[in-house]
């Protein structure tokens, strides 16, 4: 309906498709607005004229040549679906589905006297190796991600879960490019009312052009205001497949090699796919650092400047005088200290990400050490506060997803400016209104902070801890999976030896 509204828009009236083949194609041309790369070829077919009309910069002229063109040249059929060598093939009375056609890189065959065409499958977009994501690197497990080819990423999700019950579901969203995405579930797993409630969500989405999944991130999340991520973004096709498993749906977006996972919780940022590749008391503390990780990310800056400005009498003694001695020199407040700093390492960052790799190796260790000594020597800075921002940085990112680590760290700025006004109450506050936030808040309708509010007991085998894999025996209740038993009972050969 989008489509057609739209060519009604351009067009001033429907355009019909013609048994005149010239009338055909100046409708065509004209629909196109006479682009350089549209090819028209004429030919003969049983005694009657026909035309080829493509696209020449995305159809595989290799295989239009040679399954195509060739064979209606040289064995020509009783009908043209039966003449080339293309397995998929329609007929279609539609004019606008023809223009949607071509532009996505398939072939169109007008005939002279008849008022269809027919339309070939000969698309071919150049795509890049798969390869592992830079973002989400592992040691041990799959070294393979998603790339900008929908079809590709299907495939490797499949590839895991070779499964008749997993769903899915294409459709096309943005008024100007027609973007394909594909929803993805288990219908056996998923909550029903979750997947319509995500088709729901992208039904009211009326926009140009979608160019990513970050992009409707913003328009299905439920609290777009709110500085944490209701959606997961990932790459990796392991990581899809395992949250498939656990009830949860996927959106795919075409020319994107990152998908969304959702409902989500506020401990699935903090799962990596190296816990399940590993034993659990390794991936157990890992898990554990990772969440410690994010108090320190937070709250450490606001803890120096709360003990600094207002509870000197809560630093051991014989810390005091070197703290001391290295703020006197000092001519502003540590909270100024920490803004200029903290921004001074931002700044930092997006100049390494945007540089390239050699470079911004350079930027990131030079600069850093260069900007650390000389603030230092200038008095501008104190030698505590580098080392409070050095652990705050490195802390920040621990976090195996990007999205969340880049909230964590705009999060530290109210929490300092809270510890310069009451001190470590400035802090309680704060941690208390984040903490009442994340209870609050949900992921298409899931609790956001789940297994601790609400609080249940057997959703923490895979939350701050990993217990071993054969004591997960049920699925997350977040989800609100149809089916929450897990068939895993592997170490029944215990039983047997008995």
């Amino acid at each position: 309906m989008r489509s057609n509204k739209h060519n009604q828009n351009n067009r001033g009236s429907i355009i019909e498709i013609s048994g005149d083949l010239d009338r055909n194609v100046e409708n065509v041309k004209k629909s196109l607005i006479n682009t350089s790369d549209l090819t028209i070829r004429h030919l003969m077919f049983h005694n009657k004229k026909i035309v080829v009309a493509y696209i020449s910069t995305i159809v595989g002229r290799e295989s239009l040549e040679v399954q195509i063109i060739q064979q209606i040249i040289n064995n020509p059929k009783n009908t043209i679906p039966n003449t080339v060598s293309i397995n998929d093939v329609k007929s279609s009375d539609s004019f606008d589905e023809c223009i949607l056609s071509i532009v996505k890189g398939n072939t169109l065959i007008f005939t002279e006297d008849e008022q269809s065409v027919f339309i070939l499958e000969t698309t071919s977009f150049q795509n890049r190796s798969i390869q592992q994501p830079i973002s989400e690197q592992t040691i041990r497990g799959s070294h393979d991600g998603l790339v900008e080819c929908i079809l590709t990423n299907i495939n490797q999700i499949r590839r895991r879960i070779s499964n008749p019950n997993l769903v899915v579901k294409t459709l096309s969203l943005g008024v100007e490019s027609d973007t394909r995405l594909a929803v993805l579930y288990i219908d056996t797993i998923a909550n029903e009312e979750l997947v319509k409630e995500v088709h729901r969500r992208l039904s009211y989405i009326n926009v140009d052009y979608v160019h990513s999944p970050g992009n409707l991130e913003e328009f299905i999340e439920d609290n777009p205001y709110s500085p944490f991520p209701q959606v997961l973004t990932t790459e990796r096709s392991d990581r899809i497949a395992g949250n498939l498993m656990e009830g949860r749906v996927a959106i795919l977006t075409d020319g994107s090699p990152s998908a969304l996972v959702l409902p989500i919780t506020f401990f699935t940022f903090y799962q990596s796919p190296d816990d399940y590749n590993s034993r659990w008391m390794v991936a157990s503390f890992a898990r554990l650092l990772r969440l410690v990780s994010f108090l320190i990310a937070i709250s450490l800056p606001a803890l120096y400047i709360a003990l600094v400005s207002f509870h000197f009498e809560i630093i051991p003694i014989d810390l005091v005088f070197n703290v001391k001695s290295s703020l006197e020199n000092v001519p502003y407040p540590p909270l100024i200290e920490a803004i200029g700093m903290q921004i001074t390492l931002e700044l930092l960052r997006e100049s390494a990400i945007r540089l390239p790799s050699p470079i911004a190796q350079t930027i990131g260790v030079v600069g850093g050490l260069v900007i650390g000594t000389a603030v230092v020597q200038a008095n501008l800075v104190s030698n505590t506060m580098i080392v409070v921002i050095s652990l705050t940085a490195i802390a920040s990112f621990v976090v195996p997803d990007n999205e969340i680590g880049t909230s964590v760290r705009l999060l530290g700025f109210p929490l300092m400016f809270a510890a310069s006004l009451i001190g470590l109450i400035g802090i309680v506050f704060g941690l208390s209104i984040i903490l009442i936030h994340l209870c609050k808040l949900e992921s298409f309708g899931s609790p956001y902070f789940a297994p601790f509010a609400p609080f249940r007991k057997s959703d923490l085998k895979d939350t701050v801890v990993r217990v071993p894999q054969w004591k997960m025996k049920k699925r997350p209740f977040a989800p609100l999976p149809k089916s929450f038993k897990r068939e895993n009972n592997s170490r029944g050969w215990e039983n047997d030896e008995k």
